[in-house]
């Protein structure tokens, strides 16, 4: 890695905006590499690449640096493992069992070594006590991950989908006249994307803003429209 990005990923860590952007407009030549391989299975290209950028912003999150391996190499699956993930909520891909048996040796370990050294663990910690290297961590956490859907609480708000909605209309009428996933996607494509982001993959605004290259306000804005569009399907619904 050179100084820059190593610069830029400490940055980024520790919540700069600028420096995130900067490292995802780097690497959307590796971002879209890895989206082309799911071209076909019925998901927009665009939407594709916005997964892929999830997965790179966990990446950064979880890259361990004194590891010594190459950012690039910890980030491909974490970027694959996102798509993959989505793919396979939907039935598209199915998670082997040997990377489940993967995940739930990582996490024992992961819950071993917070209790032994009273702090998360760090990725090389985690190398040395299962074996697995970085990469097969990294895929492997992600891809058995928990699903996340629109009952997940956003980290930032604390609220669901479902409770944002359900202001209006009551949760059980909610859901027992509508489906909101098919009412998601009857959105326009930019509020589609921001509440995609947002509820299905629980990131914060601000997180949404760096996906979607637009400010945080702008994301407020788009949600909020979301929101009152996703409130008249419901209305002419019920």
């Amino acid at each position: 890695m050179t100084a820059e990005t190593i610069e830029l990923l400490r940055a980024a860590k520790k919540g700069d905006r600028r420096a995130a952007e900067q490292l995802v407009e780097g690497n959307s030549g590796l971002i879209w590499s890895i989206a082309r391989r799911f071209f076909g299975r019925g998901v927009d290209a665009d939407d594709l690449y916005q997964l892929g950028c999830v997965g790179f912003l966990k990446a950064i999150d979880g890259f361990d640096e004194s590891f010594g391996t190459q950012f690039s190499t910890y980030a491909v699956p974490k970027i694959s493992g996102e798509i993959r993930r989505f793919l396979r909520d939907d039935g598209a891909v199915k998670v082997s069992r040997s990377i489940k048996e993967q995940a739930m040796q990582i996490k024992s370990a992961r819950v071993a070594l917070e209790q032994k050294l009273g702090r998360e663990p760090l990725l090389s910690e985690l190398s040395a006590e299962t074996g697995f290297t970085a990469e097969e961590i990294a895929f492997a956490e992600t891809a058995a991950g928990p699903t996340e859907s629109l009952q997940r609480e956003t980290g930032e708000d604390g609220f669901t989908l479902e409770h944002v909605l359900a202001d209006s209309f009551g949760e059980d009428r909610m859901v027992e006249h509508i489906s909101l996933r098919h009412a998601v996607e009857r959105l326009p494509e930019k509020e589609r994307k921001t509440i995609f982001l947002r509820y299905f993959h629980g990131m914060t605004q601000d997180k949404c803003a760096k996906v979607l290259g637009v400010s945080q306000v702008q994301v407020s804005r788009i949600e909020r429209k979301a929101m009152e569009r996703l409130r008249e399907v419901l209305a002419d619904s019920c």
